[in-house]
């Protein structure tokens, strides 16, 4: 070997061992949307398995306002939405920051919660749109005026308040632009978060009527494209997140709703495939693992799908792999690794399931309500309960608890992980697991 040929593959070498390091810290630093930065739920840090009400937090947050977004992480701080009441006749100059129950026609100031995530100092609260008498406010009591979960793209952050509009930020909470525009009748409020694909933010509008899946140019917030969805759905309500998958070098933008699954163009819009089956009110994120796309049908009767998504057009009578009709989840989202996916009902089914075969590997009851999406860390998964409590169980084939940890509060919202560290939002806090505590 040459001098020059053992110098280059020496540099190789600490390019590639530099690169790993800065994936992997990347990976412990951020949590920069729902489910994690590339929207999977699986990360690779372990973070802790067992905690209580006073053993193993860093720091409890009371926040300020109603919200089920989930946690973002980036540059040592914590974002979250929320939104704050407003007296009758009170602007966001007199604005409240009383915690309590309010009446169902209670107007709110959306607002972005800045936390500093080592100390969970309140740092700032950014207000951002008022709801007004023109826009409705009633809504599901398992839903809030702030559920979707914010996006971060480096040095911007986008938030998202379904019908009632959306908006970037700087990180140090300075708008960027506001967009309105797009309101559309809600049924229960809003739901689904946005992704962020090629420039374009994208989210579904699918309420009373008219549903769609819309792109924003992010840099400006206007309008790019959008797409009316062609079913003729008796329910057209649903609250999805997006999942951006590649097909043949092709990114996908696969947005379930009502009635039907479509994949778009994220730069066009156009239509790659077009998937139908009968549910609405459609909520789990769907899962992208072995070449197939894992969905949830939502209400009445869930069903779980896996479709191939290489086909064109409407793809209904050749694309199904395989489903399943017991357990499936109507709320939380699925996730997989190493060919297995995790699923919980909205009632406490967990399943295992054999991803290329459908086969169900096992079939555990944990018990209690489920609306929090699973997220699967190192080698376990974490199933958070609507009464705030977490089981944590061994990722593999056969079903193995680790523990039971109960933080006592409700909680709709999905975890989030930060340096070897677990977010959880609660409807009163935001707690930092941290097991050195």
């Amino acid at each position: 070997m040459s001098n020059w040929t053992r110098i280059l593959t020496i540099g190789l070498f600490f390019f590639f061992l530099v690169s790993k390091s800065n994936v992997s810290s990347e990976g412990a630093e951020s949590w920069k949307q729902f489910l994690g930065s590339d929207g999977s739920g699986v990360v690779s840090e372990s973070v802790p398995t067992s905690w209580g009400i006073d053993s193993n937090r860093r720091w409890r947050t009371e926040l300020p306002g109603k919200g089920w977004s989930s946690p973002v992480v980036s540059q040592g701080r914590v974002y979250l939405t929320s939104a704050l009441p407003l007296e009758e006749g009170q602007s966001d100059s007199q604005l409240s920051s009383d915690n309590s129950d309010q009446p169902k026609d209670q107007r709110f100031s959306l607002c972005m919660l800045i936390i500093d995530a080592a100390s969970g100092e309140l740092k700032k609260t950014v207000r951002i749109m008022e709801q007004n008498n023109e826009r409705p406010v009633r809504m599901h009591a398992k839903n809030s005026h702030a559920s979707p979960t914010p996006v971060i793209d480096g040095d911007r952050i986008f938030v998202h308040f379904g019908y009632q509009g959306t908006a970037c930020l700087t990180l140090d909470g300075e708008v960027v632009w506001l967009n309105r525009s797009l309101y559309f009748p809600p049924t229960h409020g809003n739901g689904g978060s946005p992704v962020l694909e090629g420039g374009h933010l994208i989210f579904t509008c699918d309420g009373g009527k008219n549903p769609k899946v819309v792109a924003l140019d992010a840099q400006t917030g206007n309008l790019v494209w959008e797409v009316f969805r062609e079913v003729d759905a008796k329910k057209t309500f649903s609250f999805c997140t997006p999942t951006v998958i590649e097909v043949d070098g092709q990114r996908q933008v696969v947005a379930p709703g009502s009635d039907g699954v479509i994949a778009l163009n994220p730069t066009s819009g156009d239509v790659f495939w077009d998937f139908r089956y009968t549910g609405y009110s459609v909520v789990p994120k769907p899962t992208w693992v072995a070449g197939q796309i894992i969905i949830s049908t939502g209400f009445d009767n869930a069903r779980m799908l896996a479709v191939d998504p290489k086909g064109r057009g409407l793809v209904t009578e050749t694309n199904l792999l395989w489903e399943q009709d017991r357990n499936v989840p109507r709320t939380p989202s699925m996730i997989a690794k190493d060919g297995l996916l995790y699923s919980i009902s909205d009632d406490g089914i967990a399943l295992c399931t054999d991803v290329e075969s459908g086969e169900v590997l096992y079939r555990q009851r944990i018990g209690g309500k489920f609306s929090s999406s699973p997220i699967l860390a190192g080698d376990y998964l974490y199933f958070t309960s609507e009464q705030g409590v977490t089981t944590v169980v061994r990722s593999g084939p056969n079903y193995e608890k680790v523990a039971e940890n109960d933080l006592e509060e409700r909680t709709l919202a999905t975890p989030a992980v930060w340096k070897n560290q677990l977010l959880i939002r609660t409807d009163q806090a935001l707690y930092l697991i941290d097991e050195s505590n």
